[in-house]
């Protein structure tokens, strides 16, 4: 514990879920943490808000702020890099776009304002946070972004009959704006790669058992076929101090800590600790 003092990070979408237990984890080691949401004080209708990671966070002695923002906002979103900044007394180390919005219809009946809302928080937020980041990244030569993607993103293999998917076709736009993210993580890494900043995408390969995942697949599959939100936590945290040649890959969360022989961190046990 300890290893990422003197670091700053910005989580985003973290008010609840994957989002705040990579927060937690980063915290726990020691790092300045930005989390930020739409969600400040919780509400009757949605659990997690961004007070509420803030207090998970800060019993480990860690700086966190928190930034409410609407990232399908572009104008909301363009402030996030320049606010975290002055509230982190500095540049931003790594930045973890995690926040999504996901939006489950037939992919024949989307609308053009759910597939907008869809791509403005899953592709250009991330697009231009990123682009936020970078240039104080090239002037210290060093920086990690790290895109939280879906396996959604996937192609379902054919032909016909076709697998059978908890989620159906409702993924569609999701997964496409999810595609899109995987591929645009991919090039900027290629094309970053020599100048110490690294960009990774990492996905699940399990659905995660954050809240608004097992209430929307609650019956759907059973409790074995999730994974805590413990391994992506961890695996975000591998990818914020790898070194510069694990650059530019779709990684996904378990089989990479295998691959790095990373051992995962129990929530519990680092709150234990902490007491």
């Amino acid at each position: 514990m300890g290893r990422f003092s003197g670091r700053r990070i910005i989580v985003t979408g973290a008010s609840r879920g994957i989002g705040a237990g990579m927060a937690e984890r980063y915290a726990a080691e020691g790092a300045s943490v930005v989390v930020t949401a739409r969600t400040l004080d919780p509400i009757k209708e949605l659990h997690g808000s961004l007070n509420e990671t803030v207090e998970r966070c800060s019993r480990y002695g860690s700086m966190v702020f928190p930034l409410v923002a609407d990232l399908a906002d572009p104008e909301d979103r363009a402030r996030v890099i320049g606010e975290s900044e002055a509230l982190l007394d500095g540049p931003i180390d790594v930045l973890i776009n995690n926040a999504a919005a996901g939006i489950h219809r037939p992919a024949a009946e989307l609308s053009l304002k759910h597939r907008r809302i869809m791509l403005e928080v899953n592709f250009h937020a991330p697009v231009d946070l990123a682009q936020a980041v970078i240039p104080s990244m090239r002037e210290r030569r060093e920086g990690w972004i790290i895109n939280i993607s879906s396996s959604s993103s996937e192609l379902t293999p054919g032909p016909p009959p076709f697998p059978w998917s908890p989620m159906g076709t409702t993924q569609g736009a999701y997964g496409s704006s999810k595609a899109a993210l995987n591929r645009y993580s991919n090039l900027l890494g290629i094309e970053l790669y020599g100048t110490g900043i690294r960009v990774n995408a990492l996905q699940p390969i399990k659905p995660v058992a954050s809240e608004g995942a097992v209430s929307h697949l609650q019956g759907r599959i059973s409790a074995d076929q999730f994974n805590p939100v413990e391994v992506m936590a961890e695996a975000a945290l591998a990818l914020g101090e790898c070194e510069p040649e694990l650059t530019a890959r779709l990684c996904d969360d378990g089989p990479l800590l295998d691959e790095l022989g990373i051992t995962v961190r129990t929530l519990d046990g680092l709150r234990e600790l902490a007491t």
